[in-house]
């Protein structure tokens, strides 16, 4: 259900907005959306995993107070994210 080592480093090399970034909004959002489809993947096969369902409800409330902050901040930097990720909003 977690994503490996290799996977995070791609994520954070791609939506990084400069060298050494692992803490920007972009980077985070990223992050927690490939957590996200991994725990939805997860789901199809354990239905009654309600335990592990509070935690996607979690992360899905965390990205979505991330999404909200880049829209505050740059709309533009936000529609840009959400389309690089399919995100739809």
């Amino acid at each position: 259900m977690s994503i490996t080592a290799e996977r995070k480093q791609a994520l954070i090399k791609e939506y990084a907005t400069k060298a050494g970034d692992t803490g920007s909004p972009e980077v985070q959002v990223a992050i927690l959306s490939e957590r996200i489809s991994n725990l939805t993947e997860h789901f199809k096969t354990h239905a009654k995993d309600n335990h592990s369902r509070r935690g996607l409800l979690k992360l899905v409330s965390q990205r979505r107070s991330l999404l909200d902050y880049v829209k505050r901040q740059d709309v533009g930097r936000y529609k840009t994210l959400i389309e690089r990720l399919g995100i739809r909003r």
